[in-house]
């Protein structure tokens, strides 16, 4: 069995600021996406359509994201130990077009 936890988040303080700054309904989708995670695993999770969740690319190569509304995003990285999976929540911004 796989195990998910939204924890050891990089750099919480930065997260936390970033939290503070964008619309509730936001957040309030990135705890959903959490419950989800927890509850259903990242692999279910995955395949919601809504979320767009993708790998990146360039710089942020493996690393993935999701939407959270149609500017905000919320980048993460799956690390794997065995059979236990940590996503990492590296931070939560407006994504520019």
């Amino acid at each position: 069995m796989t195990y998910y936890a939204l924890m050891d988040v990089v750099d919480f303080s930065k997260v936390k600021k970033q939290l503070k700054k964008i619309p509730s309904y936001v957040v309030d989708k990135l705890v959903f996406w959490a419950s989800e995670v927890e509850q259903f695993g990242l692999k279910e999770v995955r395949r919601v359509p809504g979320y767009h969740d993708e790998p990146l690319k360039g710089k942020r190569t493996g690393e993935r994201s999701i939407r959270l509304s149609k500017a905000y995003r919320a980048i993460y990285v799956e690390e794997k130990d065995g059979t236990i999976n940590v996503v990492l929540l590296k931070e939560v911004n407006k994504h520019e077009y």
